[in-house]
């Protein structure tokens, strides 16, 4: 129980972290000091924008309205189409390295296919192919925890009752020379959840700060708006973009975790215990962020669903044509003399 809120607050440190530590302080806050939210989309209104909404928008009325609270004025911001890395000054590595480029990336190809919806998915794809060697390493991890587990699990049962620093070096030590043997880098295999979180929060950075990617729609959702929002006012049909982040979520999580151990050990009751937790946070998150981030979620993680089974498959293959070269063994020459 312990090592699972070790777990917990490291989860919530870690993601308070990446996100920024957004407050009131990068919103728009109204006469009442609450943060002010468009009333079509549901979204928060940020001060640091980069680019305009467009004219006679909800959108632009409110930043006219509150134009004394934005980090650049609205009358010095580029339109959207004219951003670029250099325009306007921006706030720190976290802007320069992440939230900037994805922000043009999306703006030109939304541009180039006419749809901002459809440029935020081809980017989610990008992102995960740039990944793919990353991905195949840790799937190739998994594979080799799922055949470690049995020895791993003899020495957990071996050291169950010892409490000691002697038998506590002792087991690390066994459990350090079971990794070698399978080539197994604990660490190595968690490289693709650490960094899609950052990219994941540098995407919805970029969606809340430039309006062009959130003023557009697809198949009939528009982009900045939360399901949340969305079903409030009777379009039920983001009841069913809910459902396919919490699926598609469900899926890769569970294809990512170890499914070859049966043994109720410590290791398997924390990731089941981070499981479950990953997947009722973002359940929850869903019904409050934007469409478009929704749509890259869906995308990069049905993405991450088929790109496992190939992989799984492919390794599969690999591990039979092995064992058949094993078992064929050549004949050995008869020892009879010739007569």
């Amino acid at each position: 129980m312990k090592n699972n809120k070790k777990i917990l607050i490291t989860i919530l440190v870690v993601t308070l972290l990446l996100a920024g530590g957004c407050g009131k302080k990068d919103y728009i806050i109204d006469s009442e000091n609450k943060i002010v939210t468009n009333s079509e989309t549901g979204q928060s209104v940020q001060k640091d924008i980069l680019c305009k909404p467009q004219e006679n928008s909800e959108l632009y009325r409110i930043y006219e309205t509150y134009n004394d609270q934005l980090d650049i004025k609205l009358e010095e911001l580029p339109k959207c189409e004219d951003f670029n890395l250099t325009t306007n000054k921006y706030k720190g590595l976290w802007q320069a390295i992440l939230v900037r480029p994805i922000a043009l990336v999306v703006l030109k190809l939304g541009y180039l296919f006419n749809n901002f919806g459809i440029s935020v998915m081809v980017v989610g794809l990008l992102i995960r192919l740039i990944m793919l060697p990353l991905s195949l390493k840790s799937v190739k991890q998994t594979n080799n925890m799922q055949k470690a587990q049995p020895e791993l699990a003899k020495i957990e049962r071996k050291y169950a009752n010892k409490t000691d620093n002697a038998s506590m070096m002792a087991k690390s030590q066994e459990m350090m020379m079971v990794y070698q043997k399978y080539k197994i880098n604990p660490v190595s295999g968690c490289l693709v959840a650490l960094i899609q979180i950052p990219l994941f929060f540098a995407f919805l950075d970029a969606i809340n700060k430039v309006p062009a990617i959130f003023e557009g729609s697809l198949l009939g959702m528009q982009l900045g708006t939360t399901p949340w929002k969305g079903i409030a006012q009777g379009e039920y049909i983001y009841i069913i973009l809910i459902f396919l982040i919490i699926i598609t979520t469900y899926i890769s999580f569970k294809k990512s975790m170890n499914q070859g151990n049966t043994e109720n050990n410590e290791m398997m009751q924390q990731m089941n215990f981070m499981f479950k937790f990953m997947i009722i946070s973002i359940s929850i998150a869903s019904f409050n962020l934007p469409t478009a981030i929704a749509f890259y979620w869906i995308v990069t993680n049905g993405f991450a669903v088929i790109q496992n089974y190939i992989i799984k498959k492919v390794l599969d293959k690999e591990k039979n044509d092995k064992n058949k070269i094993i078992k064929i063994k050549p004949k050995k020459p008869s020892k009879k003399g010739v007569k």
